[in-house]
């Protein structure tokens, strides 16, 4: 036997040898289960008015478990450990995250596994209470109006004017986004920020000569 293959065979023996007893392991996953249940309910909890989706909430459950128990296999033996890199590297997850702070969770339950795994539970724990304090506060911070879209269109092809005046009575902030004016018909599409939408439309709608309105609130990006 070569010194090659003598130091192979040591490196080998000294890396198999899973040092975590049954009851070690068991510990493990029932407090990474523990910070598993807490994730679940701090996203049930934080998506109350938003789109639930209750299979992505268990995933995220699940998740922490998981990971927990790669940590676990791969701190056991060496060997086991490359063979799951390359398992896991062929892997490809092809789900779009509608939502950016799903990710948030993601990685939040990706993170705790990782750290139960390797029996690091206190920065388990900081890490929950202060990413939890971190989203509850922010969350509560008010965010800026979103602007709404107005499409007026009107019979006569100058009443750009008219419109702009009575848009004006409502709100300071307004800009015209398109207008398409033919000898026939104006058609204007305009951003604003109004309190009262309700009134502006119906002033807009008794206009002679305005044949239809329309005002839109969107959920896109906020422009301070």
């Amino acid at each position: 036997m070569s010194f090659k293959d003598v130091l192979k065979k040591s490196f080998v023996n000294n890396f198999t040898t899973a040092d975590m007893t049954f009851t070690e392991v068991l510990l493990i996953l029932a407090i990474t289960l523990l910070f598993a249940l807490y994730i679940f309910f701090i996203y049930r909890i934080l998506t109350r008015k938003n789109f639930y989706n209750k299979n992505f909430n268990i995933s995220l459950a699940a998740i922490a478990m998981i990971t927990a128990a790669v940590i676990i296999t791969i701190q056991s033996s060496i060997v086991v450990s490359l063979g799951m890199v390359g398992a896991l590297s062929i892997v490809r997850f092809r789900t779009a995250v509608k939502d950016p702070l799903d990710l948030v969770f993601m990685f939040w339950a990706l993170a705790v596994g990782i750290i139960c795994g390797v029996g690091l539970f206190y920065i388990a724990g900081i890490l929950s209470i202060l990413v939890t304090i971190t989203i509850f506060i922010l969350d509560k911070l008010p965010a800026a109006q979103a602007p709404m879209i107005l499409m007026v269109q009107a019979v006569y092809c100058d009443m750009e004017g008219d419109i702009s005046s009575v848009v004006s009575e409502f709100t300071k902030y307004y800009k015209v986004k398109s207008r398409n004016i033919t000898p026939e018909r104006t058609s204007i599409v305009m951003e604003l920020r109004v309190k009262d939408g309700g009134s502006l439309v119906q002033k807009l709608s008794g206009m002679d000569g305005v044949e239809y309105v329309s005002i839109i609130d969107h959920d896109g990006e906020v422009t301070y």
